[in-house]
């Protein structure tokens, strides 16, 4: 965050659901400090005014779910985190939940503790995201499979003491044994459950969400498709309204038409998420994520079977893509901001409205990112 006080004016503002043409902020102390539209942010001082005239102005991305960036995967410790949110943060993302993929329970202790710290002396970085290690072994995408658990109570504990209060979001395959039992303790420690890495159907699903889940790991991916007799995961986050669906817009993960298709079955209840792995924002090669070894090739992750291996997105194309797609900007904006802010319980985030956080990201007429805004916590 930087001190300045600053007026962005002459933007067209895409917030709150809505678009505002010839739109200005004016931002204070890292908050949203003033708003309005036209010349009347002229009798206001600044030290700084920016004219985003053709431009768009959007609150800062919020990413619910990424491994890494920048060349650099989040199992690397506190620096290659820094490396990969400075990657992100190039893109318009903001904030981030720090995802982890499967480790032992004394690697994840270990990486838990050093996001907890770095939480604290960075406020970009929101907490911890576990993907695994509770996953479906027939489900496991790119996970390693000597590695997964079942959700023991104790077991479930200690990676909730080992984060400090910096545990954020964790991935569960809920058909497991105890894996329902496993979402209530999770949820009683304040931490957002999300269905995934799952073989479960509709019904199970649905008991999942009874047992406090309230989001879908990368909607389509690594569980059961969505059948007209069998409608899944997918069928159950759909219809109903506690439940928020992760969307990889990358192209790869899901076809433009489902994406469509997703915002108009759970409106205001879609995360663009990145599920970004080392390589995202710089070239093909070999990576590693967690203990797999990952080949990137023509931008696209996937391990040595051909099963897809995150991606190497930024929010910013995401955007792109599900616009392209047939999803109202507006509406692929929240999809970035609002609703991932409010699925985590941070509603000062994802908004410019007068009072909140002043992340903020100016883009050109095709969506591009021209610069990056970044308020207070």
């Amino acid at each position: 965050m930087d001190d300045v006080t600053r007026i962005i004016h002459s933007a067209r503002l895409i917030d709150a659901g809505a678009e505002t043409p010839d739109a200005w902020i004016r931002i204070e102390a890292g908050r949203v400090a003033a708003s309005g539209t036209g010349e009347s942010w002229r009798s206001l001082g600044a030290d700084e005014v920016v004219d985003a005239s053709g431009a768009v102005l959007t609150p800062g991305f919020v990413d619910l779910h990424g491994h890494g960036g920048g060349g650099r995967a989040h199992e690397d410790g506190i620096e290659a985190i820094r490396v990969a949110r400075a990657a992100h943060l190039a893109y318009g993302t903001t904030r981030a939940v720090i995802s982890l993929v499967a480790g032992s329970p004394a690697d994840l202790a270990t990486r838990l503790g050093a996001i907890a710290e770095l939480a604290e002396a960075d406020a970009s970085v929101l907490g911890a995201h576990l993907e695994g290690p509770f996953l479906d072994p027939a489900h496991r995408g790119a996970h390693d499979p000597a590695l997964l658990l079942t959700p023991t109570p104790e077991a479930v504990a200690a990676l909730i003491e080992a984060a400090h209060g910096s545990l954020v979001q964790v991935t569960l395959a809920p058909e497991l044994p105890g894996g329902h039992d496993a979402i209530a303790q999770f949820a009683a420690a304040g931490v957002v459950v999300a269905v995934g890495h799952t073989d479960a159907d509709v019904e199970a699903t649905r008991r999942a969400f009874d047992a406090g889940a309230t989001l879908l790991t990368h909607a389509f991916n690594a569980m059961p498709g969505l059948h007209h007799r069998a409608p899944g995961p997918v069928g159950a986050a759909t219809g109903d309204p506690r439940v928020t669906l992760e969307v990889i817009a990358d192209g790869v993960h899901l076809h433009p038409d489902v994406i469509r298709m997703l915002f108009a079955a759970a409106p205001g209840r879609i995360a663009l998420v990145t599920d970004a792995m080392a390589a995202a924002g710089a070239a093909d090669g070999t990576y590693r994520l967690g203990s797999l070894s990952v080949t990137v090739d023509a931008g696209v992750a996937r391990l040595a079977d051909g099963t897809i291996a995150g991606s190497t997105l930024t929010q910013d194309a995401a955007l792109r893509t599900a616009v392209a797609a047939g999803v109202a900007l507006p509406d692929a904006v929240a999809a970035l901001t609002a609703t991932p802010a409010r699925t985590i319980g941070r509603p000062e985030l994802g908004s410019l409205a007068v009072g909140a956080v002043a992340d903020a990201v100016l883009l050109s007429s095709d969506l591009h990112v021209r610069r990056v805004f970044s308020g207070t916590v």
